[in-house]
């Protein structure tokens, strides 16, 4: 039976090259995203280019309707291998520390750090019983190094991917592994990006890097799972690393 890779915010950017890399080493792929237009558009394009994938719709700021979307997913494919989680569009900005609100960080709770927490539970008890599987989950430079006008979702993040260390820590003796892709910038092909790259280049952003290629990424994210000898990989490099 073919491995499964489910990707958890599936666009044209990251995820699509997600979907592409893993599909090449035989995974099938799910991809799950709430706008279904967009999603059936992607899922068609992938199909077109040899790539067995299913779309499953689904509003990730909805953490106590995963088990549900979990359970569609391995009843379609019969099993999941690898979560990739990285649902960050432009609904989600930076803002100031001083500015920062408690109502403002209360609204993403849910999608970045209570839903990671619950794919997680949901799949687990299948990775325990084969002794594998793999929990990717992508979040920005600023989870790593805060930088001052760039708060907002960076300590939601930041407290995401210390949950991530500790569940590799807990797990990896179990065959079970977990890696954080820290992305410090502007990704290519994704909605984002190109709001950003059509308004002005990504490198007049304070703190933010210019346009990142999806595919590269996605590279990273194949090294990670295959090595599994590091938790975390920061792209672009820091400066002086």
């Amino acid at each position: 039976m073919s491995k499964v890779i489910a990707i958890f915010g599936a666009g044209s950017g990251l995820g699509a090259s997600v979907a592409r890399r893993f599909a090449r080493e035989g995974f099938q792929v799910a991809l799950v995203a709430r706008r279904k237009d967009r999603l059936d558009a992607l899922v068609e394009q992938l199909i077109v280019e040899g790539v067995d994938a299913v779309g499953f719709t689904a509003d990730l700021s909805a953490p106590d309707q995963i088990p549900g979307l979990v359970g569609a997913i391995r009843s379609h494919f019969g099993r999941i291998d690898v979560i990739e989680y990285g649902p960050i569009s432009g609904e989600q900005s930076f803002v100031s520390a001083a500015q920062l609100t408690p109502a403002a960080l209360a609204k993403d709770v849910p999608l970045l750090v209570l839903t990671p927490l619950a794919v997680a539970q949901a799949v687990l008890p299948e990775w325990m019983e084969r002794g594998d599987g793999a929990f990717l989950m992508t979040t920005g430079a600023s989870a790593v190094h805060p930088v001052p006008h760039l708060s907002g979702v960076g300590p939601l993040m930041a407290a995401a991917r210390n949950w991530l260390y500790s569940l590799n820590g807990e797990l990896a003796v179990s065959g079970i592994y977990a890696g954080t892709l820290s992305v410090g910038a502007f990704i290519a092909r994704s909605e984002i990006g190109e709001q950003a790259a059509s308004s002005a280049t990504a490198s007049d952003a304070p703190g933010v890097g210019p346009l990142v290629d999806p595919d590269d990424l996605a590279a990273h994210y194949w090294d990670m799972y295959t090595k599994r000898d590091r938790i975390e990989q920061v792209h672009p490099a820091p400066h002086g690393s």
